[in-house]
């Protein structure tokens, strides 16, 4: 073997390699003192320059032979510039024309490699990561000095200019989603504060329990027109408002407005952690945790009338002690046991009864955001809100508890049957019960 390998070395020795050739491989070996990255990009701009020099061949035929039938003729070469890892890198490109010499014949070896997509990909997620426009050269593979030293496209001016445009596109994809076929089981809608403007969300659950980003909508608060656009937006694009969904929402009054006047008497699940927090606001510190833990008691029961009831005594004992705190709790008091009365147990009653699923999602646009310092317009807040929107959709799991969507839905069917016989037979609600489904 040992003899072998020493022949092979000689006859590599003795051979003339030709003149480009020997060229080409002296430039590797200064690209391989920067590195093996550097090396590998200078073998795969040699490999370009081959591939577009083999693809003038197919197109116009071999060089120096006479046909007649060409279609095609080659026209020389041009300065031109192909996508590296997050620049624009200068490189020369064949040119053909066709043989009348009207027009340009593309490559499209070189319009693979000189598409800008992948260019402005990299500049969203790295902006979107915290890398500041200023700061973002530094967060380049390193490739070579020669070829650094011709790249283009990594300025603080073009890299916003790519970002802006990137996420114009992602504003226009996340707001033109077509929701004919989606048959929603949950709906949850929260709004994200950006430094005096609100831009509302709303946040999907499939039957099959896949949380989909459905769209936003930016105004100075959070009031039932901006909500009541949203959803309208939401129907426009689609959305049945006739199929029967939980609306999850934090307690806002405006809100609750808002999806009454689009999608009707529909149920509302007010979030147990924020009313929670709002009772809590009103106690001095020493009475917080004996009512937190009573009011915990009563949202974990699973039988609607006995949580009820306790909710009420609550309400009832507060008054004499602390009555801001119970008016708090008296407001929405019944919607924050919505699941229960739905018959929801288990997982997805925990997952239901709170917007955290929708407050995970808004956290992570807030994470997108945290190197903004000013927001220019609310045109600005939208696009980086639904960038942020589609990042964490790349990290979405299934809601826990979903197995039992199916079965919520059939719920809230049952219910919204009851609740339109109780408006036309002035039946209270609470004495047509529901079945425990999960």
């Amino acid at each position: 073997m040992k003899g072998n390998v020493q022949v092979a070395r000689a006859t590599m020795q003795e051979a003339v390699l030709p003149e480009r050739v020997q060229e080409a491989l002296g430039q590797l070996v200064g690209a391989a003192k920067e590195g093996l990255l550097a090396l590998s990009v200078g073998v795969g701009l040699g490999v370009l320059s081959e591939l577009m020099e083999e693809e003038v061949d197919d197109v116009v035929g071999p060089k120096g032979e006479h046909n007649p039938e060409r279609t095609a003729v080659r026209h020389g070469h041009e300065a031109g510039e192909v996508t590296l890892g997050g620049r624009r890198v200068a490189v020369e490109r064949p040119r053909v024309r066709t043989a009348d010499g009207d027009q340009e014949v593309a490559l499209g070896t070189y319009a693979h490699f000189a598409d800008r997509d992948p260019l402005a990909r990299v500049v969203l997620e790295r902006m979107l990561a915290g890398v500041s426009t200023r700061r973002y050269p530094r967060t380049q593979e390193p490739v070579g000095e020669e070829v650094e030293a011709q790249a283009r496209s990594t300025s603080k001016s073009a890299v916003s200019r790519t970002f802006v445009e990137r996420t114009r596109q992602a504003l226009g994809e996340l707001m033109s989603r077509q929701l004919g076929d989606m048959r929603l089981a949950v709906m949850m809608i929260d709004g994200l504060e950006l430094k005096g403007r609100m831009n509302i969300v709303a946040l999907g659950v499939t039957t099959e329990g896949i949380k989909v980003p459905l769209g936003l909508w930016g105004g100075s608060t959070e009031n039932a027109i901006v909500v009541t656009a949203l959803l309208s937006d939401l129907v426009e694009r689609g959305l049945d408002p006739e199929q029967g969904m939980l609306f999850v929402i934090d307690g806002s009054k405006a809100l609750r407005k808002g999806i009454r006047s689009v999608f009707g008497d529909v149920p509302i699940q007010r979030c147990i952690r924020h009313k929670e927090r709002n009772v809590l606001g009103h106690l001095p510190e020493r009475d917080r945790p004996a009512v937190k833990a009573r009011l915990r008691k009563a949202w974990a029961e699973t039988d609607h009338p006995r949580a009820l009831e306790q909710l009420k005594g609550l309400a009832s004992e507060l008054d004499h002690t602390h009555p801001g705190a119970a008016g708090s709790l008296r407001e929405g008091l019944e919607e924050t046991l919505t699941v229960v009365r739905l018959g929801i147990k288990g997982k997805l009653k925990r997952t239901l009864e709170s917007t955290n699923p929708a407050e995970s999602m808004i956290d992570t646009v807030r994470t997108t955001q945290r190197n903004v310092k000013y927001w220019s317009s609310g045109e600005m807040g939208l696009r980086w809100t639904a960038a942020g929107l589609l990042e964490a959709e790349k990290q979405f799991r299934k809601v826990i508890g979903y197995k039992d969507l199916a079965k919520l839905a059939v719920a809230i069917e049952r219910d919204l049957t009851t609740r339109r016989r109780s408006a036309l037979t002035d039946t209270p609600i609470e004495e047509e019960r529901i079945p425990a489904l999960v």
